[in-house]
């Protein structure tokens, strides 16, 4: 991608100021002034915290029937969910604000994987320190798990802002990888790897993929009153002051929401390649308590992944405030000026890339005898750990991802031609 540039800022008296509200287009000299816009609360979202480990026999015991059920000192509800989650068996506490993803689909119960996710609701991270979070969510992988260790966590992190809305042309001047767009059946649909996508009269878009960076932007007012959880968000929102007497909120205006998802890989791969300025040390982390330092650094990488632009070469104006301004609330000081961000990606180079070849041939045959379609199987594919070394391989022989979508698909179709299901 070509290099972007921000927009200057200037304060009321048109001087340069980091904190100014107007912003001048450096190559056209236009001004903008977004001394209207509130930034009424930056903060993660979603929490998924990733676990290896043995599954204890008495926790599958407690799915034999759906229903209430206690482990440890907590009441949840038991029961089986779809194949999609990569997961088995799920035990939910609304109230405690906690899912348990339990028994991996692609590994044995009796061997030793990655069988539990933990995935945690915005009003249980607002009520915890990541540390103490943290202390929780392991409490719980040493309920479901023998020998449990850490295996990395997904983060989303939320803007949330009034008296800015996203233009009619977001699609046309969003800078990313792809353009592709189709469109979201509801207003709740936001979890699929879509590329780019628009709900509605403009009231969502979404880009990126779930198996990596993955940006969305919608009406969260829309969005809470849907889902029933409006007054505890008004409840945050009304936390932001714009001076000791004066609110920020105004609930007769919409709440627009920016944002972005970083998949378990992607935080893996920041884990990897980030250095800390200091000791040269690579960061190594691998639970959320152990990353959130590094929000800052996540949340700035976002806007470099997905450039919202004024025209060619420059950054909208509201995307300079947006990527320079918010401060992931968390509840610990930012290492954003110790450390040097930077993805780490396995490559397919040192091989011949007949690892890769066998891999999909086999998984083609069996992707047949289960009747699995290519849509679901290239999504599966590409929310894999080993997606980048198998994305990389078929780039190196000129093809982009729809051509694997096609391999797959065609592949798929004449498997079960010429040969049928059985095996």
């Amino acid at each position: 991608m070509s290099k972007v540039i921000y927009q200057h800022r200037i304060n009321n008296e048109g001087l340069p100021s980091s904190e100014g509200r107007i912003f001048v287009n450096p190559k056209t000299a236009r001004i903008t002034d977004l001394s209207g816009v509130r930034l009424l609360r930056c903060a993660v979202d979603t929490v998924r915290q990733l676990y290896r480990g043995k599954i204890k026999p008495a926790v599958l015991e407690l799915f034999e029937v759906s229903g209430m059920v206690s482990l440890g000192n907590y009441a949840f509800h038991a029961g089986r969910i779809g194949r999609d989650s990569g997961y088995q068996f799920r035990l939910q506490n609304a109230d405690l604000g906690i899912i348990l993803l339990i028994k991996n689909f692609n590994v044995k119960e009796t061997d030793h994987g990655p069988h539990l996710k933990i995935e945690v609701s915005p009003h249980t991270i607002e009520n915890y320190t990541p540390e103490h979070l943290q202390t929780l969510l392991d409490s719980l992988a040493a309920l479901v798990l023998d020998d449990f260790t850490q295996n990395q966590c997904a983060i989303h992190i939320a803007l949330d802002v009034q008296g800015w809305t996203p233009p009619a042309d977001t699609v046309a001047r969003m800078q990313c990888r792809s353009k592709r767009v189709r469109d979201i059946s509801g207003i709740n649909s936001f979890d699929f790897a879509a590329t780019a996508s628009v709900y509605g009269n403009g009231e969502t878009y979404m880009f990126g993929s779930a198996g990596g960076v993955q940006l969305a932007i919608y009406d969260k007012t829309k969005q809470a009153r849907a889902t029933d959880k409006l007054d505890f968000w008004r409840s945050l929102w009304s936390q932001a002051y714009i001076d000791f007497d004066t609110p920020m909120y105004d609930p007769e205006q919409s709440v627009w929401r920016i944002e972005l998802r970083f998949h378990h890989s992607v935080v893996q791969q920041f884990a990897e390649g980030s250095i800390n300025l200091d000791t040269g040390e690579f960061i190594g982390t691998r639970s959320f308590a152990e990353f959130a330092p590094h929000l800052d650094g996540l949340w700035r990488y976002g806007f470099d992944s997905f450039k919202l632009l004024e025209q060619k070469g420059v950054y909208d104006a509201a995307w300079s405030l947006f990527a320079a301004d918010p401060h992931v609330q968390t509840g610990v000081d930012s290492l954003i000026d110790e450390t040097e961000y930077k993805r780490y990606y396995k490559t397919a180079s040192g091989f011949s890339g007949k690892n890769v070849e066998l891999f999909m041939g086999n998984m083609i045959s069996l992707l047949a005898r289960e009747k699995v379609g290519a849509k679901k199987a290239f999504q599966s594919l590409q929310e894999w750990e080993c997606w980048p070394v198998i994305k990389e391989h078929f780039e190196n022989k000129g093809l982009n991802e729809k051509d694997v979508y096609n391999w797959i698909r065609d592949k798929l179709t004449e498997r079960t031609v010429r040969w049928g299901v059985a095996v």
